[in-house]
């Protein structure tokens, strides 16, 4: 399966052609079997595809572009709510952890 970033004018052009659009990643895709070549513009192999990929962290998960400013992208699959030795030190001062904490303040006081 291979992902492409087709501009909303040119999707009747990426459907004709065969590929299918994904509701939960919301993004245009060839499905596996289908030749590629057609879609290179789109792909990222030429025209102004580059210009328009998301840019940003992806989420391994769920394939989304995160967005946020506390957003941290650890080494391991952890649960940051939990202590964890391998997170602590690249977690400590972050502004997620400042977030964190005020949230937890916040909380407490209840």
């Amino acid at each position: 399966m291979l992902f492409l970033n087709v501009p909303y004018a040119e999707k009747d052009e990426a459907k004709a052609l065969g590929a299918r659009w994904n509701p939960t990643k919301r993004r245009w895709y060839v499905p596996d079997g289908l030749a590629t070549a057609a879609f290179a513009k789109w792909a990222g192999q030429g025209g102004d595809a580059a210009a328009t990929a998301p840019t940003g962290r992806v989420d391994s998960y769920q394939g989304k572009t995160v967005v946020g400013t506390n957003y941290v992208a650890l080494e391991h699959d952890c649960n940051p709510f939990e202590p964890c030795t391998q997170c602590t030190a690249q977690l400590e001062g972050s502004a997620w952890l400042k977030a964190r904490q005020h949230l937890a303040g916040l909380v407490s006081r209840r």
